[in-house]
């Protein structure tokens, strides 16, 4: 995918094609909401921005976004100190930032909305539960279960059998995250947008969607690259 987005972009497309640019978009007073159908040039003259300065800040958000969806079949080869480093980098804090960042957003559409999309509250009840379990597991793995890999792969795990049983818990952890999600994605229809959603009801289903995708391939990383290094 390339950057395209320009000063003539209008604000709510940018948000269509770039989802967590509502955070900038958000810290800057920029409304994307019901007042998006204008351009990025014209929301900067308005709240008295710097339009190179917000173009730069969605240039950075699109490529971090972008990067967690290439091919990960280059990690086939890589040794697991490199991967482990890797998941961290790019899937344990971009996670951590987009489960902060989505929060409110999902808090907001269900108190707003679920007395109409009864949904919604089934929905912000999984994604917290979901959210939860994620910040519990990816804890585990950076603060015993990597290091353990890392000894596995070094050859001096002092007890190479109960690194093993910690792998195989957290596959089962994967498991159970990915039951989560399908519940999302069962409870809002595949992210079925009704006539009557707003801006911020169309932004949470798709920062959903993406965090979706992320966790995915998070998981795949894990459960079929590094994971089976050690439990064949």
């Amino acid at each position: 995918m390339t950057f395209t987005i320009t000063s003539d972009s209008l604000v709510r497309d940018i948000v269509n094609e770039i989802p967590k640019a509502s955070d900038i978009f958000k810290k800057n007073r920029i409304d994307f909401c019901c007042g998006g159908n204008i351009p990025l040039s014209q929301a900067a003259v308005q709240n008295g921005l710097n339009l190179e300065n917000i173009l730069e800040e969605l240039k950075i958000v699109f490529e971090k976004y972008e990067n967690t969806e290439k091919d990960v079949e280059v990690w086939t080869d890589s040794d697991s100190h490199t991967i482990i480093d890797h998941v961290i980098t790019n899937y344990h804090r971009t996670s951590e930032e987009e489960l902060t960042m989505l929060s409110p957003y999902v808090t907001k559409v269900a108190r707003v909305h679920g007395a109409h999309h009864p949904e919604l509250v089934k929905m912000n009840e999984l994604f917290y539960e979901f959210k939860k379990e994620l910040l519990e597991h990816m804890a585990k793995e950076e603060e015993i279960v990597f290091p353990l890999i890392k000894q596995l792969a070094d050859g001096t795990a002092p007890n190479p059998e109960e690194a093993i049983r910690m792998i195989d818990e957290l596959e089962k952890e994967h498991d159970h995250a990915g039951e989560l999600l399908r519940q999302i994605r069962a409870v809002t229809s595949d992210y079925a947008l009704p006539i009557d959603a707003c801006g911020t009801y169309r932004l949470v289903y798709a920062r959903l969607e993406s965090l979706e995708s992320l966790t995915f391939m998070h998981v795949h990383l894990e459960n079929n690259i590094l994971f089976p290094r050690y439990l064949s």
